[in-house]
């Protein structure tokens, strides 16, 4: 409880590690065991995410596979809940006197998510069975440089668009509904930023010197 007073958009976080409500007073490693994970990923992660900063005694604590695992729990959460959340609401906060406009809005969005799931795809079916494969020990022909020089910040900056295009030109006569659609792009926004974060500064530099090795 403490953690999520400090800061509690660490929620969203929580719930990447499934972790289930009703904590009572158990520790963070209490629930980390009863939940089958691995305490120092939890706060590997929490703590990035929290502070900005990486703890390296924890990064070689942790398996490439766990980070891997936690990644891709987050695609699912941007996939099945967050994405449509803010499509729900969008669709709710547009003004109906904006019939010429209001198309091409959704359609930005719509083309957003499809840029998204073929960003997550590549990982999904590429970068994450490699990482598993190297962590087992397996090797291939591909490289973690691959991924490194592939990755780029697109998927963040076009949902950074759809957000200026709102506030510089979409009038309505229910702005209180499109500022609750703005604060979870903001939000949407952050998070993405974050998970990339993670992808370039805790999994690359991980599968960077399990190469080498």
């Amino acid at each position: 409880m403490a953690l999520i007073n400090e800061d509690y958009n660490i929620l969203p976080v929580l719930s990447r590690f499934s972790l289930p409500l009703g904590f009572g007073n158990k520790t963070i490693g209490e629930l980390c065991d009863d939940s089958g994970i691995d305490v120092n990923v939890f706060l590997l992660m929490v703590n990035f995410l929290l502070s900005g900063t990486i703890d390296e005694k924890l990064v070689g604590k942790v398996s490439a596979s766990d980070v891997v695992d936690f990644l891709h729990n987050s695609h699912d959460y941007y996939l099945s809940y967050k994405f449509p959340h803010i499509r729900a609401n969008l669709l709710n906060a547009l003004d109906q006197h904006h019939s010429d406009i209001n198309p091409i809005i959704i359609n930005f969005f719509d083309d957003y998510i499809r840029l998204v799931r073929q960003h997550f795809k590549y990982e999904e079916e590429v970068v994450f069975p490699y990482v598993k494969s190297l962590a087992k020990g397996v090797k291939t022909n591909y490289t973690i440089d691959v991924f490194r020089r592939h990755h780029d910040d697109e998927v963040s900056e076009k949902l950074s668009e759809l957000k200026n295009i709102i506030l510089r030109y979409y009038t309505t006569s229910m702005p209180y509904k499109m500022y609750d659609v703005l604060v979870d792009i903001y939000n949407c926004e952050e998070d993405l930023d974050s998970h990339a974060e993670i992808e370039n500064s805790i999994l690359i530099p991980m599968i960077t010197r399990i190469e080498k090795q």
